[in-house]
């Protein structure tokens, strides 16, 4: 007797050695370098906000699968873990530990578990938790520690010193109304009592010597996980490549335009969270399009939005708002991108 099985299954049929937890832990890897240089420039509030963050995340997908839908306990699978990342890469290393909490139990109990957990959240729920962060505490949100240069002492969490970043400062002074970009990025901005605020050059920017929240700290760290996710194809390059683009271009353009109130679109790049968020926010298989043409599409609106909102914005950063704005148009991409079925013949005029 052949022991040969016929097996028949709905689609897809491409088949490959990629599990959930193969890629998630694929990603976590892509995330060191990255989680290493915030524990250098940030040292113990970097350490404590992440573990923090990871734990909480853990912890509440596994009250939440265990006692409210009573259904198969996934939090080894490394997308909790990556969510509780994330969030400690939005948030300033001295937010206090319990709001850190709250962020984790919205990003994972409203954004994904509400929702059905792991493949069936509309938005990013790590962006999710630290808007909600943001609209709750905005002054805790907006008090940057300056970098310390791995200071692992407790007073290094519980009493940094805070400063400005690059896109605050600027957006400030700007708003002035006195000064014009290149002025301001020369000389530095007075923040009172004789502090005077100095703009990092573009090496400490690519390096991460900058205040900010732990995700903004290095561009470089930044490039090599992505660089790694794209050798191991847990990414592609349409939604990066076409998000840093337009970002390059329309704040390219605005700064040909008038350069003395707008800044230049290296600037852009390497400050705030948009490296950050081109690598390893937008590219979310779960709230990102599933065609090329529709991650491009992506892309394109979310590098759009991030420029109008610094630019145009109350806000001296757009990335996280972008980022979720087009979730909300996924489902509307991904019908008008659809590929073309096998064997599928154009309709007759």
């Amino acid at each position: 007797m052949s022991t040969n099985k016929f097996f028949i299954a709905p689609s897809p049929h491409d088949y490959s050695k990629d599990s959930v937890k193969s890629i998630m832990y694929g990603v976590i890897i892509a995330l060191l370098p990255a989680l290493a240089m915030s524990f250098y420039y940030f040292g113990l509030g970097a350490l404590i906000t992440t573990l923090v963050a990871v734990v909480s995340c853990m912890f509440f997908e596994f009250i939440i699968q265990k006692y409210l839908i009573k259904g198969k306990i996934t939090i080894f699978d490394g997308s909790a873990i990556i969510t509780g990342i994330l969030l400690a890469f939005n948030v300033p290393s001295n937010l206090p530990w319990w709001m850190v909490v709250i962020g984790s139990l919205v990003a994972i109990g409203v954004a994904k578990m509400s929702f059905g957990g792991l493949g069936n959240n509309p938005f990013n729920p790590a962006l999710v938790g630290r808007v909600f962060l943001l609209l709750s505490y905005p002054v805790q949100m907006t008090s940057w520690p300056k970098p310390s240069n791995f200071d692992f002492t407790l007073g290094g969490y519980t009493d940094a010193v805070t400063g400005a970043t690059p896109l605050g400062a600027l957006k400030t002074e700007l708003g002035k109304g006195e000064r014009t970009v290149q002025d301001i990025l020369d000389k530095g901005v007075d923040m009172g009592g004789g502090d005077i605020y100095q703009f990092p050059d573009y090496m400490n920017q690519m390096m991460g010597d900058l205040g900010g929240s732990l995700g903004e700290v290095s561009a470089i760290a930044i490039i090599i996980g992505g660089l790694y996710m794209l050798y191991r194809k847990i990414i592609t390059w349409h939604v990066p490549v076409a998000m840093l683009g337009t970002i390059f271009i329309f704040a390219g353009l605005l700064h040909i335009a008038h350069p003395d109130m707008y800044a230049d679109p290296i600037f852009h790049l390497m400050t705030g969270g948009i490296m950050l968020g081109a690598v390893f926010m937008a590219t979310d298989m779960v709230t990102s399009p599933m065609t090329p043409l529709g991650m491009i599409i992506f892309g394109v609106g979310i590098g759009l939005l991030t420029v109008i909102i610094r630019v145009f914005g109350a806000y001296p950063e757009g990335v996280s708002f972008a980022i979720l704005i087009m979730n909300a148009f996924v489902p509307l991409i991904n019908k008008g991108c659809k590929p073309k079925r096998f064997g599928e013949k154009k309709a007759a005029a």
